[in-house]
């Protein structure tokens, strides 16, 4: 199955509903992070949060999360954008513990419980929309739920689940957003609620083969859901040897000058894709003249 999300609503539009399934697209990042199961699991359900939150923007609107809690996994970052391309990484990708007490892999002791969620919107304006939350749990969803409540004044559940083969690699992922629009009936919240509590871990669907459309349909029963679009989801880097290029342009002629005496060379690694770039002595040469121009 392709990774994709949906964008439904239901009551009458007093609900938003997000269903994302992300399976392919954790499973690349950890392969570019080389996370172990536990790191895997947290990275994998705040880049899938990450991108349901994406999938709310609107033409080049961006958006970044950071979850920074006390655990020894550090920080946690997510890129996301609304055409669905996403990516991610973690300080530290080699965190792994045995299941906790729910037999589940232990994401709140790698996070910690104490820290900060920050949420960076970049909507094109002067100034960049921030918003910072205190970590509740370091189970991420709970923390994202948290979020919406406070820095977006939204009534939100949100979930994120992710299983790991024996092999690391990842067996299933996805997650929802419920979102109670203003006005919403006091019995819509109530039944909302019950819903949300009896539903499987989201993760255990996806394992079962359930789409993004089935997920919402075992969320909301009988009740009609209303598809309003689709949105296919893929890691996708926003990194390449020109944007190196520029970095390297930007520290002037001076410091280009030391890396080709000291180094005869340049080398940059990616944050998010681990991808390497490589500038030849000649290259940090051409790079100077530019600067000098």
């Amino acid at each position: 199955m392709k990774d994709y999300l949906v964008k439904a609503t239901v009551y009458d539009g007093q609900v938003r509903a997000y269903a994302i399934s992300s399976t392919n697209t954790i499973d690349e990042a950890r392969r570019r992070q080389d996370t172990l199961a536990t790191a895997s699991a947290a990275l994998g359900r705040t880049i899938t949060i990450g991108a349901m939150m994406g999938a709310m923007l609107k033409g080049d609107d961006t958006l970044t999360v950071k979850l920074e809690g006390n655990g020894p996994i550090g920080a946690i970052i997510a890129d996301s954008d609304a055409t669905g391309d996403v990516r991610g990484y973690v300080t530290n990708p080699y965190v792994d513990f045995d299941l906790n007490e729910k037999g589940k892999l232990d994401v709140a002791r790698a996070v910690g419980t104490e820290g900060t969620l920050s949420v960076v919107k970049d909507l094109g304006l002067k100034e960049q929309f921030t918003g910072q939350v205190p970590i509740v749990s370091g189970e991420v969803g709970d923390d994202f739920t948290y979020y919406f409540a406070n820095s977006e004044q939204t009534p939100s559940s949100v979930g994120a689940g992710v299983l790991v083969n024996p092999d690391q690699s990842i067996s299933a992922s996805g997650g929802f957003i419920v979102q109670v629009m203003p006005g919403a009936d006091e019995e819509v919240m109530t039944r909302l609620e019950e819903k949300i509590q009896s539903i499987p871990p989201i993760s255990t669907l996806i394992r079962e083969g359930n789409a993004p459309e089935q997920i919402l349909e075992r969320l909301f029963g009988d009740e009609d859901v209303t598809i309003q679009g689709r949105l296919p989801i893929r890691f996708q880097c926003k990194c390449s040897k020109e944007r190196v290029e520029r970095a390297i342009l930007g520290l002037g002629t001076e410091e280009i000058q030391n890396m080709i005496d000291e180094d005869h060379g340049a080398e940059a690694t990616c944050h998010f894709c681990n991808e390497v770039y490589q500038l030849s002595e000649q290259e940090l040469e051409m790079l100077k003249e530019s600067a000098e121009n």
